[in-house]
């Protein structure tokens, strides 16, 4: 076991894959040199050279388009999208190119890429630099997208992803770059697609994933000083989704809240809360509720903390399933 950052650990995962594989490539804006705005990608550039750790010019388009070529020809490309809010210029690519290019080819022509993006709040930032853009990305066929939450997953994750031969969007929490846990180096915890039941109880479920996966950790912790046993999910995939894991879940306690920083409509919440209650039905005691952002476009940093769903937040809504 060793202790480190969520950012030392995927740098970690980034440094045994391109150990692992001469045709993985990370390309991304200022991940050479710099070693990436978060240092995600330190030091990586001078131990394997230019040609496997580029410095690309700033555009997204670009950096997407080039990569989904090298995918064609053999490579395993690992893209770095500096921040959410400017993956909106490579959408075109990921969903026309990224997305469909297997299924366009008859199964013949394989994209195996990995697009990581620093996602959601939480750090302070200027207008375009958090956002929560996972939805649109799970609701495109073609598509797999993961979440890590702490740094063994964050490690792990990313290792299994650039093993894929899916394209994959890969989420990192940015708020939760700096914040330490054990990594087994040794042999990952679980499948790459499979989500994790973290704490058990037996009243309540919440169901999330990313940033908001520690404030439910200490949402169930406070709830169990009051005797209410809340158990965590964290998804870990948003497509595919585990299911099996959640439907269990949901059986066990009849009770669900689903929290994630990412707008109300038409969120995750929204798909989980349907397939919910269309398979539980009967073993639901109250409706799904759900916590999240409100849609709004992302606020300034000054009220950011208004916003994001908190500890105090995801309480209200236990407090309000358990009063059904």
């Amino acid at each position: 076991m060793s202790r480190m950052t969520m950012a030392k650990a995927l740098n970690a995962g980034l440094r045994k894959a391109l150990e692992a594989d001469p045709k993985v490539v990370l390309t991304g804006e200022d991940i050479g040199r710099l070693g990436g705005v978060f240092r995600v990608t330190e030091g990586l550039q001078k131990d394997f050279g230019t040609d496997r750790v580029i410095d690309s010019p700033l555009a997204e388009s670009g950096i997407v388009g080039t990569a989904v070529g090298m995918a064609m020809r053999g490579y395993r490309p690992v893209v770095e999208i500096q921040f959410d809010g400017f993956v909106f210029p490579a959408y075109d690519q990921i969903v026309t190119q990224v997305a469909k290019f297997h299924h366009r080819s008859g199964g013949r022509v394989k994209l195996p890429m990995v697009i990581r993006i620093p996602f959601g709040g939480g750090i302070g930032a200027v207008e375009h630099h958090s956002e929560s853009p996972e939805a649109y990305f799970a609701h495109t066929p073609g598509l797999k997208v993961v979440a890590c939450s702490h740094p063994n997953d964050a490690y792990w994750m990313l290792q299994q992803s650039i093993a894929s031969d899916d394209p994959i969007i890969f989420l990192e929490p940015k708020r939760r770059y700096h914040e330490k846990g054990e990594v087994d180096e040794a042999a990952a915890s679980l499948p790459l697609h499979r989500a994790n039941l973290l704490r058990e109880g037996d009243q309540v479920s919440l169901l999330t994933y990313g940033p908001m996966v520690r404030t439910c950790l200490d949402a169930a912790a406070a709830a169990q000083e009051e005797g209410i046993g809340v158990g965590v999910v964290d998804l870990r995939t948003l497509s595919p989704l585990d299911l099996e894991t959640v439907y269990s879940q949901a059986r066990r306690t009849g009770r669900v809240v689903v929290v994630h920083e990412a707008q109300l409509t038409l969120g995750m919440g929204a798909e989980l809360a349907a397939r919910i209650q269309a398979e539980c039905f009967y073993e639901l005691e109250s409706p799904v509720l759900r916590v999240t952002g409100y849609d709004t476009p992302y606020p300034p940093s000054r009220v950011e903390a208004e916003y994001l769903p908190d500890l105090d937040r995801v309480l209200d809504a236990v407090d309000r399933s358990l009063a059904y």
